[in-house]
């Protein structure tokens, strides 16, 4: 396998042509080679990696995309930070929101009028929280899901989705799309498997799936945070963590996953 590099030419494309039919087959390119495990991303293990394919081509071509963001407002002269040149966490979203919107467009991955257009193929909602609106037909394999992001950055969302896959694999979110909601929030539109709940997992239960795991509590015995040498999982509370009807073992529906160091582009 070819580990890869900061993959500069797609991203002085980007800079010269904007999302162009060459830069978008540049992308489209770059994404096949990892999907099938011809080059890999520098930052992810080979399991990361594989969570980061389980997420389908969106995900990949998004997580390309964005890493463009920090590298153009690093070399802007526009830059407004604490830490000179380096730029500041809003100022990275914005622009790997921006980007995505944009890539998403020139790629037909952009869903302008998302809720109708989710109810129509995959259900009516039937779940609306903070963090996302949850769709689903009776019968259906998957749940449809607009997740917005929580995370201080999109390449920080975008990199929750792979650890998400990697570490809990029967729950696997495959992005589809992207969209904004009413308020302009950026949102991730997603499928995950429907899982049947039999009942919430207890504290017990989740202590011991995430032990087997490698992660260790981080909140001394009375949190629902837990953290590895690498990976820190918040919010895995029970209500994010249920016992599956058909394995009856505890899965992890959603929570907060991230680096602890996080991943340079």
């Amino acid at each position: 396998m070819i580990v890869m590099d900061e993959p500069k030419a797609i991203y002085e494309a980007i800079a010269v042509e904007g999302f162009s039919a060459g830069t978008l087959q540049m992308i489209d390119n770059l994404t096949n080679d990892i999907r099938y495990g011809r080059k890999d991303f520098n930052g992810f293990t080979l399991p990361e990696h594989a969570g980061l394919c389980k997420g389908g081509t969106p995900l990949i071509g998004a997580t390309i995309v964005v890493g463009y963001a920090r590298r153009s407002l690093a070399t802007s002269g526009n830059v407004e930070s604490c830490e000179g040149s380096i730029p500041a966490n809003w100022q990275i979203d914005g622009e790997q929101e921006r980007l995505i919107e944009a890539w998403a467009k020139a790629s037909g991955l952009w869903f302008e009028h998302s809720d109708s257009i989710i109810q129509k193929n995959f259900g009516p909602m039937i779940a609306q929280g903070a963090e996302a609106k949850v769709y689903y037909k009776e019968g259906d394999p998957s749940v449809a899901k607009e997740r917005a992001s929580i995370y201080s950055t999109t390449q920080k969302a975008l990199d929750a989705i792979t650890l998400h896959n990697y570490l809990f694999p029967e729950t696997a979110m495959r992005v589809i799309g992207f969209t904004r909601d009413s308020d302009g929030l950026l949102r991730i539109v997603l499928t995950q498997p429907y899982i049947r709940c039999l009942r919430v997992a207890t504290k017990e239960e989740i202590d011991t799936m995430v032990s087997e795991k490698g992660f260790r509590d981080n909140w001394q015995g009375q949190g629902v945070s837990y953290i590895s040498d690498r990976i820190a999982l918040e919010d895995m509370h029970p209500a994010n963590v249920f016992i599956d009807e058909l394995t009856d073992k505890p899965t992890c529906i959603d929570c907060i996953v991230k680096f602890v160091n996080p991943r340079t582009c």
